[in-house]
């Protein structure tokens, strides 16, 4: 499956979701949503429903609602999408050098332990 970004209400969304560890209603994000910005419950609604048929998020129905989860944590979405780069039809080298230039030396660090406990074989 191809991965792409989210649109700007599906971020917010996903992120507040991913803040969760437990199913999420449409009432629940709109009210955390609603409380830092003016935004209608049906615009969550719709948000919701369309990351859902995305195949974003799954949902069982809980009394009358929907109760919402994401398919994947952020992390793996994020992997998810440095892969997409890697498969964009670009040079990939240049893609990770440029992508290594623009590294803090704390990202650096992450990353080599990283891939150290790789080539060790640990679980990550």
């Amino acid at each position: 499956m191809a991965i792409r970004g989210f649109g700007d209400l599906e971020a917010v969304v996903m992120d507040v979701l991913w803040s969760r560890s437990e199913p999420s209603t449409v009432r629940s994000v709109h009210d955390e949503l609603a409380s830092r910005r003016q935004i209608a419950y049906t615009t969550v609604m719709s948000t919701m429903d369309n990351l859902f048929r995305k195949g974003w998020l799954s949902r069982d129905k809980v009394g009358l609602a929907y109760q919402y989860l994401p398919i994947m944590s952020r992390e793996e979405h994020s992997a998810k999408l440095m892969r997409t780069v890697f498969e964009s039809g670009g040079d990939s080298e240049l893609i990770l050098n440029f992508f290594l230039e623009q590294m803090t030396d704390d990202d650096s660090a992450k990353l080599r332990h990283v891939l150290q406990r790789a080539v060790e074989g640990e679980p990550t």
